[in-house]
């Protein structure tokens, strides 16, 4: 069930992605120049990128996995090449269209089906895993329970996911941007305590199917991100 500041944060998220950030994050994402600031969050990204591939099944074929909030479309054409039927879904119809036009050609047309949507839809189906890359990182501890929740209802094997660590560099850019509001800038990364986090997933009884696996922190520059492993029981 979709909470009432799950709701109001990701309408944020579809405004500030589709309105304000496209071109900034096509840029991002794509191989062009980038300040030196940006250059440190694009190689963080792709370190993650490694980090959550690695927990993957090298061999996907016949498995259908969820890409949630695949943005530009990265992560999902990692997953075709190994053989997956992959369902790629975010907030942005402006992202999603910028990922359709970067399908490699050697990637099927039908192998990913590119839906405008939030990663709650269930829609899709049953899947065998779900890759949910930094679409956490925006809300609070209780609805990324709620999420995972969601999305542990839906999914057979393994979800690994990313969310935003609590350290003191990233509590400090909160705070700061509270006392500095600006209209354009993206909605607010919410860090979370790791332990905490993972010990409310433990006591979840919406997930007492699932179990933590393996985390891992990447910090590069700029970008900050805790990878965590749910696999069900």
């Amino acid at each position: 069930m979709t909470t009432t500041s799950f709701a109001e944060r990701r309408s944020r998220l579809e405004a500030y992605f589709d309105r304000t950030a496209m071109d900034a994050w096509k840029q991002l994402t794509s191989d062009a120049p980038v300040s030196k600031i940006r250059a440190t969050v694009r190689a963080g990204r792709n370190t993650m990128h490694g980090v959550l591939m690695s927990w993957l099944p090298d061999d996907l074929a016949g498995l259908r996995v969820l890409d949630a909030g695949c943005g530009t479309g990265a992560l999902s054409f990692k997953l075709a090449q190994r053989g997956a039927k992959v369902i790629a879904t975010d907030v942005s119809a402006s992202l999603i269209d910028i990922a359709r036009d970067r399908r490699p050609a050697e990637i099927p047309l039908e192998a990913i089906d590119f839906r405008c949507g939030d990663m709650l839809q269930s829609e899709c189906g049953e899947v065998d895993y779900v890759v949910a890359m930094d679409s956490l990182i925006h809300y609070e501890t209780k609805d990324i329970l709620a999420a995972l929740v969601a999305m542990g209802r839906y999914t057979t094997r393994k979800m690994v996911v990313t969310v935003a660590p609590r350290t003191p560099a990233l509590q400090l850019m909160r705070t700061m941007g509270k006392i500095f509001p600006r209209g354009d800038r993206a909605p607010a990364i919410v860090p979370a305590h790791i332990p905490k986090l993972c010990q409310s997933i433990g006591n979840e009884p919406g997930l007492a199917d699932w179990q933590v696996g393996r985390t891992e922190r990447v910090m590069n520059g700029f970008y900050t991100s805790h990878a965590i492993e749910m696999v069900r029981r």
